[in-house]
This record gives C-alpha cells, structure tokens and sequence, in this order.
C-alpha cells in the first residue's frame, strides 16, 4: 500500500531546505482534518519523511499541505514546501 517514500522539506525565504517536523506531517495526515480521502494512503515516518501509496498525487499533495501548514501557522508566508519522491534503493531512509 505505501510503496512510495516522499521528502517533505520547508524552504525559507533564503532558500534553505529543512525537513518538516514529524508533527507537521502528522496533522496533516489525520483525515478528520483534511476530510480528502485522496490522502488516506499516506503514513508520516520521521522529520520530512513520509509513505505514500500509488494513488496518492503528489501535485495535489504539496498544494494541500501548504495550505494546511499555512491554516495551522507552521509556515510563514514567505515558506513553501518541496515534496519529492525519494527513488527507490536511493540509500535514503
């Protein structure tokens, strides 16, 4: 079901990439606050780490999250958020 690792990183206004606290990720996932079952195939693993199933459209992905970081104020409005699929035996965790 989650076959796809996905980086979810915040870029600052400098260009600095950083990954997404756990926390941010999490409340994201959680469907009574997204209500978009798109996105129930998505398991938060660790800081700007996330698991993902096929279904799951990464152009819709980063749109929604940023919005809901922006709503939930972990974003400044100067932020954006990165999501990339991490390639498989990348070595990456």
């Amino acid at each position: 079901m989650f076959s796809r690792r996905l980086s979810i990183r915040r870029i600052d206004a400098a260009g600095q990439r950083r990954p997404c606290p756990i926390h941010w990720i999490d409340s994201f996932a959680m469907r009574n606050f997204t209500n978009d079952a798109i996105f129930d195939d998505t398991l938060p693993l660790a800081d700007g780490l996330m698991e993902a199933g096929t279904r799951v459209p990464l152009d819709r992905l980063q749109p929604a999250m940023e919005d809901w970081f922006r709503r939930k104020s972990y974003l400044k409005p100067e932020e954006r958020l990165e999501i990339a699929e991490i390639p498989a035996g990348s070595g990456v965790p």
